[in-house]
């Protein structure tokens, strides 16, 4: 009866923690919602987009999202099947791969310099870009952040419901901003 209580009591704990996860989710979709608006409205009053080609490493960055994020998705499956061993493996591959995510972004920033688009010039819809995209790195360090304190739990051995909780937090935010870039890429491609 005690471990009903004290799991429950445990439960409890983590729905307020969970809501300000998802807060974050919505309040970050509004931002970014807020840029994309400012692009278009900049855009529809020039008569222009940005005019680029964006680099292939913004493709190959997507991809590699998208691969991290089955890889969180199958992470989450084991510690669901209580395979620790399994998730850990899942839980690094999916670090592995935000890792691989950054440094792509940054190839993707210096194939934009290297073509003339630099941050800051007279073609504002090009300085979203770099905004958007820098940004939305900085959401992936986040990310990665709570990828690390999932396989931290796992290595030491926490309460499955402690485990899984870190498990569910690091999917909400992961697959989010997953969600996000691949929406900031396509927009990014439709608007040129």
């Amino acid at each position: 009866m005690v471990s009903t209580i004290q799991q429950g009591d445990i439960m409890m704990n983590f729905k307020p923690k969970k809501f300000v996860v998802w807060l974050f989710v919505v309040s970050s979709t509004i931002m970014f919602g807020g840029w994309t608006s400012y692009y278009l409205v900049f855009s529809a009053s020039k008569g222009k987009g940005h005019g680029l080609v964006l680099p292939d490493a913004f493709i190959y960055s997507t991809i590699v999202l998208v691969l991290s994020s089955v890889f969180l998705f199958l992470a989450a499956k084991s510690l669901k099947r209580g395979d620790r061993k399994q998730q850990q493996v899942f839980l690094w591959i999916t670090f592995v791969l935000g890792l691989v995510f950054g440094f792509l972004q940054f190839q993707g920033w210096s194939g934009l310099y290297h073509t003339g688009a630099a941050l800051v010039n007279n073609n504002a819809a090009i300085s979203m870009i770099y905004v958007v995209s820098g940004f939305h790195l900085l959401h992936i360090v986040a990310g990665l952040c709570l990828i690390l304190n999932s396989l931290i739990g796992s290595y030491r051995n926490v309460s499955q419901e402690v485990a899984t909780y870190r498990q569910d937090i690091a999917s909400i935010f992961w697959h989010f901003i997953d969600i996000l870039w691949i929406y900031l890429y396509v927009f990014l491609l439709l608007n040129s």
